[in-house]
């Protein structure tokens, strides 16, 4: 949620900045704005897309160097300009742009108030630049650590004083901040896609870090005032991977993806023929995971579905007592922890704040955590004592899909390798694993009929109701499309175990109410026929996922998608990629805006 952008070097600032705050357009925003430094402060705020920061940018000389520049996501105060980042204090010398939340800023605005200073905005930023000009006495960074002393809460931070121009001064806490190394120029910026067209060099700050960038270099100093090192990462993945590539959308771009994606989550991973699974990232742990006795997944949102498929993975092949929680409820609800469970934080951006609060309150009670983590260098990353990396590159679209397949691919194979260390043999082992190793082929056979479901997507376009259901394994995958189609399309969605139908759910269904069954030929394929012939018998209409060769499906529904045969606890990475097709040309069909839908933002940063 927003975005951060600062640029210091030789070069025009303008015109990096905008390039930034594009690239973190997906973050989600409901306004911009950017100040440049050119002998004085020009600044330009709009509310909406970027395009209209950029009609007021037009025709205007900015020859400065350096410069800040934001992405706001609404949290106090409306979309306006006035609420608009940057932010500055009365003598107008303070550019601030923040992202996070200042807890204690009402109290703060009074006391500022009380002494004098005036306010434009109704945000919690604007205290920030006041702050600072109370304390400025000639050196920038000792004021911010003097104001970084009176926030509560979790920020990012970026400051251009006038008095000091040449450089930028950064802060985090909470909200992720990176820093990207050029040659004679210094980029500061919420994630890499707004570096990698500039350097592939990166520093990771870490929570209480104040960083001062100038174009001759940086200083990074720890929380208690001291200069420290930090070392420098490269960026692994390619700009190509954050364009649109020639796709009308990314999420479709993402969706295409998926093949690559998973080939990409298991190389390296898999030794087939002993039937072993082998994570780089828990080499050093591995005889700890023997000891786990209980596996708690905390997520949100499509992650936490990924998460409830892990879960029937885990017990049913690994032997591993595991539950899901909603990382969001994980830390209200005193859980019962201990040196013997394990928690495990799934989050595509490893930014989560719910999901890391998650992970910090299972530290404090004594759990071993792990993470299933995309974006290397991220805050989750680095804090759980063992992690998974997915390694797909980055994923724009606000609805993850290649994430999604991602995640329960790698839970697919973290219960192998738990599996193997308690009661799973290595036939059973090398099964699994032979299985996942086709996934990108299986999956590549299913976009193939994108056109065809695109037919059907035409089909229900003008529904304003859709229930989708499914049993075992595909509970998790019919929660998963549901929130899929409601995210983009603004249709109202539900997600249900099919055997609750009849507790509740069947009572909405008649012709107006379409039905999505996730069926695929398993264990319960035959219970979720009979669910199929009861929302049937009330003229409810039927779009059934199933595995090729179940024609007697096609009795039944009204439309049927068939998806290859595979293990039963690997149907939800199958059968979730028709379910993103059919939301993704359902809301494109609409004219919706795919990438970036009301609302939402890809990076949930606060809570």
């Amino acid at each position: 949620m927003c975005g951060i952008v600062g640029y210091v070097g030789r070069k025009e600032a303008a015109p990096i900045l905008l390039d930034g705050i594009r690239k973190l357009e997906y973050r989600g925003y409901d306004s911009s704005g950017l100040s440049v430094w050119d002998g004085d402060f020009s600044d330009f705020k709009a509310v909406g897309k970027i395009c209209e920061l950029d009609k007021k940018i037009a025709g205007r000389p900015i020859a400065g160097r350096v410069g800040i520049a934001h992405t706001r996501w609404a949290t106090h105060g409306r979309p306006t300009e006035e609420n608009a980042h940057p932010h500055l204090d009365c003598s107008g010398k303070i550019r601030v742009v923040h992202n996070g939340i200042i807890e204690n800023y009402q109290a703060l605005k009074t006391s500022l108030r009380d002494r004098g200073h005036e306010f434009i905005s109704e945000t919690d930023t604007e205290v920030i630049p006041h702050l600072i000009e109370e304390v400025y006495d000639g050196d920038i960074i000792s004021a911010v650590m003097a104001v970084v002393g009176m926030l509560e809460g979790a920020y990012g931070l970026a400051i251009i004083h006038a008095d000091e121009p040449d450089k930028i001064v950064v802060v985090k806490r909470g909200s992720p901040l990176i820093l990207g190394i050029g040659p004679e120029e210094m980029i500061v910026a919420s994630d890499a896609a707004a570096v990698i067209r500039y350097t592939r060099d990166v520093i990771y700050l870490e929570d209480g870090e104040i960083a001062e960038i100038k174009d001759s270099g940086y200083r990074i100093f720890d929380g208690q005032a001291r200069a420290i090192e930090k070392n420098i990462h490269s960026i692994e993945w390619d700009i190509e991977r954050a364009e649109k590539s020639g796709y009308p959308h990314f999420m479709l771009k993402e969706i295409f993806e998926q093949p690559r994606a998973i080939e990409d989550s298991i190389r390296g991973r898999i030794i087939a023929e002993e039937g072993l699974v082998k994570f780089g990232g828990f080499d050093a742990i591995i005889d700890k995971l023997r000891e786990i006795d209980r596996l708690v997944i905390v997520a949100c949102g499509t992650a936490y579905h990924a998460g409830l498929a892990g879960e029937y993975m885990l017990e049913e092949h690994a032997g591993v007592p595991a539950e899901v929680e909603w990382a969001s409820e994980f830390r209200y609800r005193s859980p019962a922890l201990g040196p013997s469970t394990a928690v495990l934080a799934v989050s595509q951006s490893g930014e989560t704040a719910d999901t890391l609060a998650a992970v910090r309150e299972a530290r404090a009670r004594g759990a071993f955590t792990l993470g299933i983590v995309n974006v290397v260098g991220s805050t989750i990353a680095r804090e759980v004592d063992a992690g998974i990396y997915n390694h797909i590159g980055p994923e724009i679209s606000v609805a993850s899909t290649k994430a999604f397949t991602s995640q329960a691919t790698i839970l697919a194979l973290l219960t192998v390798l738990l599996g193997r260390q308690r009661r799973m043999t290595q036939g059973a082992a090398r099964e699994i694993l032979e299985e996942i190793k086709l996934l990108p082929f299986k999956i590549e056979t299913i976009l193939k009929q994108s056109d065809y479901i695109a037919a059907i997507a035409a089909k229900y376009r003008d529904a304003e109701h859709f229930a989708y259901l499914g049993r075992k394994y595909n509970q998790p995958t019919a929660r998963e499309g549901a929130l899929k189609l409601k995210e983009i399309s603004y249709i109202h969605a539900e997600g249900f175990a099919s055997g609750e139908m009849k507790h509740g759910p069947l009572a909405m269904i008649d012709e107006d109410f379409p039905s999505v069954f996730i069926a695929p030929r398993d264990s319960v394929y035959e219970k979720n026929l009979s669910n199929m012939e009861e929302i049937k018998s009330r003229d409810g209409r039927i779009i059934a996922i199933t595995t090729e060769g179940s024609n007697e499906i096609e009795v039944i529904a009204d439309d049927v998608i068939y998806i290859p045969p595979t293990l039963e606890m690997l149907t939800p990475i199958l059968a979730a990629v028709p379910l993103q097709l059919l939301a993704y040309y359902i809301a494109a069909l609409n004219d919706r805006d795919v990438d970036k839908p009301r609302n939402l933002a890809k990076s949930v940063t606060v809570e």
